[in-house]
């Protein structure tokens, strides 16, 4: 099947096309094509957007990535196309090379057989002497990034002041890029009865504001989903140490047997790193990031789409708008940044109805985020916990026997001699265990078994035991029984008659509470200290200015003096 997703089933009866729901006003010459191309049935974005734009009317498709919105909008766009003129009549903006040459190549495809309508890829990277020399000839469709495209509009080789259709692809990636400064020139030099097409898998503010301030009467069609992300992708993270990222790698890789990987980096050094770590262990890696050039890029890619290339190592500038077919899984190495970028990253697998997995690698308190991120997303995002070498070793086997049991069915499978010699010098049990131990030590080189990278738990702290108040000890006192630890505060107890007066004694208790001023204004016993800090009366003298007697001084009379007039040694009277 196509990378995009399909437009409609095709059946040719009796030498005319029979069209299983496909209701559209199209010329016989785009269904011809598009049935060329394999398309069995139109998506949730094509359904909505492909009849308001041959009606010309400016509109806003959210949806996900690779649900077929190349096609939503290449369809009008070849239909809306006078093949007969020589001048640009259409212009759309992609933010990445990759995604401009490949959208070129679709509409190229949808005009297969409009003669004479032709659609041109500019971007940077490429000699310009190719593109001028395209332009001069006429081409009705440019697909390029908005910084080439304003390179040609200063030179005053590219001219939009005739465009009839105007679309933004992947516009969200496009306004992080930078580009709105770019956007809003380009939009500005194309005559005001264009129609303008915005297409983004997320709508933030920045999206709303462009297209407010630049589409006429926009209808918003966004395709409903339960989820942000693609059903058929198995979402799952594990808990990692970082210096144990590159051996989990390794062994999701050899334990779910992904001939086809894209794991997203947030840095350039990350990505070296990577791809010479996987090398190392034997896997066919290469990266990819924004300061190769375009040659190198294009080698890569058509290394990894090629099948040369098993797993593609990339940070996010670098893999924005790459389409990539059979991509079996996705590896978020580094933790991506906001729920916008893993919706972006995810939407990378799983395309055209394929089942496709994604696996996240988060280190410490990034957990949380991705606990955000299953909220927002609401996708069913489980943890799992990192394969152990025996689990890879078991895994390894189960394919093996799978697979040797199956090629041992057929009957097209000849014994060959080696196997009957290995069957006359040895039982067959040992040859089979011998087989499986070379496959063990095979896969060995790639991983390391013996190592553990399971995060530890951390120590649980020992319970603390139940409070229980130590029973107080015996009082002679009371018929030497002990007093409640609890209720009622204890009070001083009736002790007898005093002989002398005849009035009622009353023994303290030792618990029993006491009295606010006890102790402190004379109300304790004769010999207790004042507690520190209070104001105690017996150790203050009588106010200032009042006479008082103060102890004789040596040698003195020890009259009366007040106190306000100062005393002075004995010998200077």
């Amino acid at each position: 099947m196509p990378p995009l997703c399909g437009i409609l089933l095709a059946v040719k009866r009796n030498g005319e096309l029979d069209l299983e729901g496909f209701e559209f006003n199209i010329s016989e010459e785009t269904l011809r094509a598009i049935a060329d191309m394999g398309y069995e049935k139109p998506t949730p974005i094509q359904e909505m957007t492909i009849e308001p734009l041959l009606g010309g009317r400016d509109l806003i498709g959210q949806a996900q990535t690779g649900t077929g919105k190349t096609a939503a909008f290449g369809i009008p766009i070849v239909e809306r196309t006078d093949a007969s003129e020589r001048y640009v009549q259409a212009v759309v903006l992609c933010p990445t090379r990759e995604l401009a040459v490949q959208t070129a190549g679709e509409i190229e495809k949808l005009a297969k057989y409009r003669p004479g309508l032709r659609a041109l890829a500019v971007y940077g990277g490429q000699p310009i002497e190719r593109q001028l020399r395209e332009l001069a000839r006429g081409v009705q469709v440019v697909v390029g990034t908005p910084g080439r495209v304003m390179d040609h509009m200063d030179r005053g080789t590219l001219d939009l002041s005739r465009v009839k259709i105007c679309v933004l692809d992947e516009a969200d990636e496009m306004l992080d890029m930078g580009f709105r400064d770019d956007i809003e020139t380009i939009l500005s030099r194309t005559n005001d009865q264009r129609q303008t097409a915005l297409f983004s898998a997320t709508m933030p503010f920045p999206i709303m504001s462009l297209a407010q301030r630049y589409l006429k009467e926009p209808e918003f069609l966004k395709v409903e989903n339960k989820t942000m992300t693609v059903d058929a992708v198995k979402q799952t993270y594990f808990q990692i140490r970082s210096f144990h990222k590159l051996e989990l790698l390794a062994r999701l890789l050899i334990r779910d047997n992904i001939t086809k990987a894209l794991v997203f980096m947030n840095t350039k050094l990350g990505v070296e790193d990577v791809v010479t770590g996987l090398q190392s262990r034997g896997f066919q890696a290469a990266g990819l990031h924004g300061d190769m050039r375009q040659i190198e890029r294009d080698a890569i890619m058509a290394r990894f789409k090629g099948g040369t290339v098993d797993i593609l190592i990339a940070t996010d500038v670098a893999a924005r708008g790459l389409d990539i077919d059979n991509v079996e899984a996705v590896f978020n190495y580094d933790i991506p940044m906001d729920v916008e970028q893993y919706v972006h990253r995810v939407g990378r697998t799983g395309r055209a109805g394929r089942e496709g997995r994604a696996y996240t690698f988060t280190v410490g308190r990034e957990t949380g985020r991705m606990w955000e991120y299953r909220k927002v997303t609401k996708a069913p995002i489980l943890i799992e916990q990192p394969p152990s070498g025996e689990d890879i070793r078991r895994a390894q086997e189960e394919r093996f026997m799978e697979k040797a049991l199956g090629m041992a069915a057929s009957e097209e499978l000849d014994v060959s001699e080696s196997a009957l010699k290995l069957l006359e010098n040895a039982p067959a049990e040992k040859v089979v265990s011998a087989l499986l131990m070379l496959l063990d030590e095979n896969s060995g080189r790639r991983i390391h078994p013996e190592l553990d990278i399971r995060v530890p738990e951390p120590p649980r702290p020992a319970p603390r035991p139940a409070f229980r108040p130590a029973a107080p000890a015996p009082d002679a006192r009371f018929g030497g029984k002990a007093e409640k630890p609890f209720g009622r505060a204890p009070r001083d107890r009736w002790a007898g008659k005093d002989v002398k007066t005849g009035g009622d004694v009353r023994q303290r208790s030792p618990k029993a509470p006491r009295s606010r001023d006890e102790g402190r204004f004379g109300g304790g016993r004769a010999d207790e200290k004042p507690r520190r800090g209070f104001y105690d009366p017996r150790r203050t003298a009588k106010p200032q200015g009042e006479a008082h007697r103060l102890p004789p001084l040596p040698g003195g009379s020890g009259k009366r003096v007040p106190r306000d007039k100062k005393r002075r040694p004995v010998g200077e009277e």
